[in-house]
């Protein structure tokens, strides 16, 4: 077991807490889209915003540009692919330097978790290169023993691979023990949810990117981070 446990308000027990990063830490799905957008459409490729919601929201890039080509009757080959998520890459540099912002309690609870000593990790579908930046604007950069990205791993959510291995990465780097160790994911996404359940994680979920009754299948439902700011050491 874990040095630390914290009984959240939900009654919610953890020794270890993975974040999404995307809808859950900052709103960067629009910005996400934008970036999408300004590669596909010149390729007749683009797409609404409801069809990104329902459809390419919790894909990593490379799965989300294989998707739109395929729902193009396109084919995508291996070098374009590469390109295409390096150019996107740079686009949402462009994109997230027009500003952007955290959504309501997440940096205070990601602080305070923090300085309760718990154990904290990010599993995500973006790139690293589109993280880092976001948590040096917002100061967290040193709050997260591990960040696994998209280029992590061979597979997106809702694949519990990312979970996994953040789970496992976070266990080994404080010596706990992954069978008996409470983790606790906190999630936007149906697919997100999935991974994680998938990897054993109990799921905390925020309505920022989905209504509740879409997020049912997590432990418990929340429209805003807040609510678990009041959490106790046990």
């Amino acid at each position: 077991m874990g040095e630390k446990m914290i009984l959240f308000s939900n009654g919610i027990r953890a020794e270890v807490v993975i974040f999404d990063f995307d809808g859950v830490i900052v709103n960067t799905e629009p910005l996400h889209y934008k970036s999408f957008q300004l590669l596909l459409e010149p390729l007749s490729l683009g797409f609404c915003w409801q069809d990104y919601v329902d459809t390419y929201m919790g894909f990593d890039d490379r799965d989300a540009f294989l998707a739109a080509f395929a729902a193009g009757g396109r084919k995508l080959d291996s070098d374009l692919l590469r390109s295409l998520i390096s150019q996107k890459a740079l686009l949402f540099q462009e994109v997230i330097s027009d500003g952007l912002s955290a959504y309501p309690g997440v940096v205070d609870l990601i602080r305070r978790l923090n300085a309760a000593r718990i154990p904290l990790a990010i599993s995500s579908g973006a790139l690293s290169s589109d993280i880092a930046p976001i948590l040096n604007i917002l100061g967290l950069q040193s709050c997260f023993d591990v960040i696994v990205t998209a280029e992590d791993v061979a597979r997106s959510k809702p694949d519990p691979e990312s979970y996994q291995l953040a789970f496992d990465k976070l266990c080994q780097f404080h010596g706990l023990s992954g069978s008996n160790s409470i983790a606790v994911a906190i999630e936007d996404t149906p697919a997100g949810i999935i991974s994680a359940k998938s990897a054993g994680l109990q799921v905390i979920a925020v309505s920022n990117s989905y209504p509740s009754e879409k997020l049912s299948d997590a432990s418990f439902v929340t429209d805003t981070l807040e609510s678990l700011l009041d959490f106790a050491s046990v």
